[in-house]
This record gives C-alpha cells, sequence and structure tokens, in this order.
C-alpha cells in the first residue's frame, strides 16, 4: 500500500472514531435536562400552593368533624345545627377540590427500561391534596409533594351541656375562620377568593352558635 493510501485509511479511522464518540455524549447527556430558574420557580410556587390547600382543606374539616361529633352527642340540637354543618361540608368539598399537581421541574427526556429488568417500574400517582377523599369529601391529611405531613388534632370531647356545647363549637368556627384568614396572605387569587367567602361564613356561624347558645 502506498504512503497516500495509509495516510487516507488513518484519516478515515480516525473520523469514524469522532463521530462514535460524539454519538455516545449525546446519547448519555440527552436522557436527562438541567432545570430552568423558572421551571424551578414554577415548581416552588406550585408546592406551596399544594401545601396551603392541603392545609386549609384539613382545616374545614376539622370544623366539620366537630360538627358531626355535637350532633352526635346532642341530636336535640339538629334543627338549629343541621343548616350549619352542610354549610360546613360544602366549604371542606369546595376547598378540597382543584388541587395542584406539583411535578419535577426537569424529568428524562427520554425514560427506558433497563434490559436486566423484568419490568419497569410503574409510575406513582401525583402528589395532589384532594387526591385522596374521606367520606364527607375532604382530602386525608397526607403530607404534600415536599415539607412536613399536616397533623390534624384529634376533635375535643363535646360537653355534656348543650349550651356548653355550642360555645366549643362556637370557638372552633371562629378558630377556622381566622386561620382561613391568614392563609388569605400567600393564595392565589381565585383560592384566596373563596378562602376570604369560608372565612366570612366562618366567622357567621361562629356568631349564630353564640347566639344559639345564649338562648
Amino acid at each position: 500500500m502506498t504512503t497516500t493510501g495509509r495516510r487516507a485509511l488513518l484519516v478515515a479511522g480516525a473520523a469514524a472514531g469522532a463521530a462514535a464518540l460524539t454519538g455516545c455524549t449525546t446519547s448519555s447527556d440527552s436522557g436527562t435536562r438541567r432545570p430552568s430558574a423558572a421551571e424551578l420557580e414554577a415548581e416552588r410556587v406550585a408546592r406551596a400552593e399544594a401545601a396551603l390547600r392541603l392545609r386549609s382543606a384539613t382545616t374545614a374539616r376539622g370544623l366539620l368533624e366537630r360538627y358531626d361529633a355535637t350532633l352526635a352527642a346532642h341530636p336535640a340540637l339538629a334543627p338549629r345545627l343541621t343548616p350549619l354543618r352542610h354549610s360546613a361540608a360544602a366549604h371542606t368539598k369546595a376547598l378540597a377540590e382543584g388541587g395542584t399537581t406539583v411535578a419535577p421541574a426537569a424529568a428524562p427526556a427520554t425514560p427506558s427500561a433497563s434490559p436486566a429488568s423484568p419490568t419497569a417500574s410503574p409510575t406513582a400517582p401525583p402528589a395532589s391534596p384532594a387526591a385522596t377523599a374521606s367520606p364527607t369529601g375532604a382530602p386525608s391529611a397526607t403530607a404534600p409533594a415536599t415539607g412536613s405531613p399536616v397533623v390534624k388534632p384529634p376533635v375535643a370531647a363535646v360537653p355534656a351541656d348543650p349550651k356548653a356545647a355550642l360555645k366549643q363549637l362556637a370557638a372552633a368556627a371562629r378558630e377556622a375562620s381566622d386561620r382561613h384568614t391568614a392563609a388569605l396572605l400567600t393564595a392565589p387569587p381565585e383560592y384566596a377568593r373563596l378562602l376570604a367567602s369560608v372565612a366570612a361564613a366562618g366567622a357567621a356561624h361562629a356568631y349564630l352558635l353564640t347566639e344559639g347558645a345564649r338562648a
């Protein structure tokens, strides 16, 4: 083989090797992508909103359970409490609906299962505050995508005296109203309007129950 032929063969081999190396690098790097600052901020906002919705729905559910406990202990109060209890149930359902699904800011572009694995692992369902509902339509007190779990305090014992029970229920309604009002500071506009409405209704409940306790 002539010198010119050997030189051409070496150049062709080097070019092929470079092309193969470039292909490997592109294949390995295309699987993941670093999220942008905007994507990270959007994920942070979505997680914060999901946590806020979970806390608000848990607060509403706590008041609803207080109504149920009071009615169970004092059936004679049903004519007075049932309309308010229905209102509390509607608030609980409204606050629990429309939960925010939080997805990672960056995910593999082309997910693939390893040949060694017989089956690929199933995709986990998104963490949504309204994903798991109780019989009353409210979400269970589970943890949001990040952060600490929302721990709902146990329902206190209902006083044997009907007037004391109404007073206790009024205090619970007032406390729930205050929590919803505080959540307005960080809630998105649409959810903030709902929280404001529920907070106002809770204050009205507290007033009506207080007047009922004085009767």
